[in-house]
């Protein structure tokens, strides 16, 4: 409700009358608007590839369609490099397929559910929440491995405050004990697994006390957890997590996570993972798409990720600069992404937007991205429109329909509208040739076999339901080579590539320049809001208006600063000269580069990078070497006049990535912050 009737969402289409940046715009009608995107876009009809796509949601269904028969190949989300794509890429190598989402953890049936670095209960996916409440009703009981007492930490029986970036060597240990301990589950291993010799002697060095140097948890902890986590099997649940972007070894301590489910048995068995269905619903029946498409640019030359299977959004950004890819993109097509706060390394976003020819943004709010846009085109809400068919893999296969209950407000328009629109002027009315979107939905069910005015009236269908579980008969399918769980990975082997070993190889994360004076980052959700899409809805920021940056109360102690003081977080990088590795700290640093073992005179001191004041929870709830704030604040646009200026951005301070070399991911967590004291501003003031 307070999306739908925020005084400040986009109401009419808009043209940039001023430079790229500058949020200088006029109102003009549909007519207008569509004509000068299609002329715009229609210089690209011999070279389709320039033109990329951004899409989140459920809307952008239309866009991936239209771009398509366009011809370009790039399409991209932030949701993919910056969130869960480690996460799929591992669980393919290692079970045969990606998990998707929802993703099918059985947690109402685990006995022992252990989460790492995943904040359920902050990070608000509502039917997990649920399942969470049931499974702990049922007496399940929590590990919970996080530098941060999370909500969720709250409900655990172990609360592990791990050193961040030693994921991998608790997770190796663990294995080493439950192997060692023979706790694992020996007749699902044999029967369903590959390459547990290999990984026994992997691990076979791992223990706790090696672990303990790396992790700082205490040996006796890990072999109480190991213990608790095997006793469980198969009801023991290592949750996979979503935003999986962290460190640059993200592929690898996922596959980890996959490898010690797969040590308990818990891959499609009651209280692990179920094995989902879903129901076949036809596509609407379209010409396939003609235009010869080219490779996408999201390959940087000189970098290969052997198993990046989705194309990456940085990738995309960085094709906009000539040279870096086999050829360049020159327009974007945003939907519901803001790449500004959406994508790190806002600097180079920024620069990529300047050398664009043309980006059009479609919105429901005056986001950072539409102020960067040549053409915004409003949205109408989810409860003003229809989106397409929901019919996503789950516990009980459903399709699910989305329709509006208002009419749509001021003159915004549905994302199917303004895609068939473009289309009509592009010269590609053959791919949208509905007239409305009912007849699209309604051919598309008749031909699966459904009701349309069933859908409508109940919103959402339960279809035949489908065995999940190993035990109730269902067989399981694995990797395609060898229809086994891969705990050893030979095609990580074949692919001979530092940082793609075969098994979950352990590193020591980087770290800071100076330990005493530089903070790790770490960044999450607020369960009031989703993201950063909802800061300005009124309504929810009546109970969380702003973020605050979590401090441990013995720094905060040190530094005489207690809670609602202000502060501002500095990032400082160096870059070395040499290779382009970047660094942190104040003054140069002191070791060789890390990426080239250049010496440390060839580091180039970036400008630093400052926070916008905020304030301090002086906490024992985190570690002494990190500081936590919620994503989604700091928003600069003119437009967001209630958000604009509310606490901090995280997404500003993101300048350095460590990038997953098996499947390109962005680890976000490897920038270091100073804290500087400073006094409240104005608008606190008043």
């Amino acid at each position: 409700m307070g999306l739908l009737y925020d005084p400040d969402r986009l109401k009419r289409p808009l043209i940039r009358r001023d430079k790229r940046g500058s949020q200088v715009f006029e109102e003009v009608d549909w007519k207008t608007a569509l004509d000068h995107v299609a002329e715009k876009l229609s210089k690209y009809t011999a070279t389709p590839e320039a033109l990329a796509l951004y899409s989140h949601g459920y809307g952008g269904t239309w866009f991936k369609h239209l771009v398509k028969a366009f011809g370009t190949p790039n399409i991209g989300a932030p949701s993919d490099a910056q969130c869960r794509g480690s996460r799929e890429t591992a669980f393919a190598l290692t079970y045969g397929s990606p998990l998707g989402s929802p993703e099918h953890v059985d947690m109402p049936h685990s006995r022992v559910i252990t989460f790492i670095g995943s904040h359920l209960g902050e990070n608000m996916h509502n039917t997990q929440v649920q399942d969470l409440a049931t499974a702990i009703s049922h007496g399940a009981q929590l590990i919970v491995v996080d530098p941060r007492f999370s909500t969720v930490a709250g409900k655990a029986r172990h609360w592990l405050p791990i050193k961040p970036g030693t994921d991998i060597a608790l997770l190796l240990a663990w294995m080493h004990v439950i192997i060692k301990e023979r706790l694992y589950d020996r007749e699902y291993v044999e029967q369903h697994t590959v390459g547990f010799d290999e990984l026994k002697k992997h691990v076979e060095d791992k223990t706790p006390e090696w672990a303990f140097t790396r992790t700082t948890i205490a040996p006796e902890v890990i072999v109480e957890t190991a213990r608790l986590i095997g006793g469980a099997r198969p009801a023991s649940l290592i949750h996979p997590g979503r935003r999986t972007a962290w460190h640059g070894d993200d592929t690898q301590r996922l596959r980890a996570i996959a490898i010690l489910n797969a040590l308990v048995g818990s891959y499609g068995r009651k209280g692990g993972f179920y094995i989902p269905a879903k129901p076949e619903l036809p596509k609407y029946p379209t010409p396939p798409y003609s235009r010869k498409r080219a490779q996408p640019a999201d390959w940087q030359k000189g970098q290969n990720y052997p198993f990046a299977d989705s194309i990456l959004a940085h990738g995309l950004r960085d094709a906009v600069f000539p040279g870096t890819a086999d050829y360049d993109i020159k327009a974007w097509l945003v939907y519901g992404c803001n790449l500004p706060l959406a994508l790190p390394q806002p600097e180079r976003t920024r620069e990529a937007m300047e050398k664009l020819d043309f980006i059009v943004a479609v919105d429901v709010l005056p986001s950072e991205i539409t102020g960067w846009a040549d053409v915004v085109l409003p949205e109408a809400t989810y409860l003003e429109r229809y989106d397409d068919i929901a019919a996503p893999p789950y516990r009980e296969p459903y399709l699910a329909l989305r329709q509006p209950v208002v009419e749509p407000l001021h003159d915004s328009k549905p994302g199917w509208w303004i895609a068939r629109e473009l289309a009509n002027r592009m010269g590609l009315a053959e791919y949208f040739p509905f007239e409305n979107v009912t007849e699209y939905l309604q051919t598309r069910l008749e031909k699966g076999g459904y009701d349309f005015a069933e859908l409508k009236e109940k919103g959402v269908i339960l279809t035949e339901p489908q065995p999940l579980y190993i035990e109730d008969g269902l067989e399981p399918t694995f990797c395609p080579d060898t229809n086994k769980i891969e705990i050893y990975s030979q095609k990580m082997a074949d692919a001979q590539m530092p940082g793609v070993e075969p098994l979950p190889h352990y590193t020591d994360p980087e770290e800071p320049n100076r330990a005493d004076e530089e903070f790790r980052l770490l960044f999450g959700r607020s369960p009031v809001h989703t993201f950063g899409r909802t800061t300005n809805n009124r309504f929810l920021s009546s109970v969380v208006s702003k973020n605050v940056v979590w401090i441990n109360r013995q720094i905060a102690d040190e530094m005489q600063v207690t809670c609602g003081d202000w502060v501002v977080l500095v990032n400082d990088t160096w870059t070395c000269g040499t290779c382009g590795k970047q660094h942190s700290g104040k003054s140069r640093p002191s070791a060789k580069c890390s990426g080239c073992q250049a010496e440390p005179a060839e580091f180039v001191q970036e400008k630093p990078v400052r926070s916008d004041p905020i304030q301090v929870k002086r906490t024992r709830r985190i570690r002494s070497d990190c500081v936590y704030m919620v994503h989604g604040y700091g928003h600069d646009s003119k437009g967001l006049k209630f958000a604009r200026g509310r606490g901090a951005s995280d997404a500003k301070l993101m300048t350095r990535v460590q990038v997953d070399p098996v499947m390109g991911g962005t680890g976000m967590n490897g920038n270091f912050v100073r804290i500087e004291k400073t006094t409240a501003p104005k608008e606190a003031q008043s």
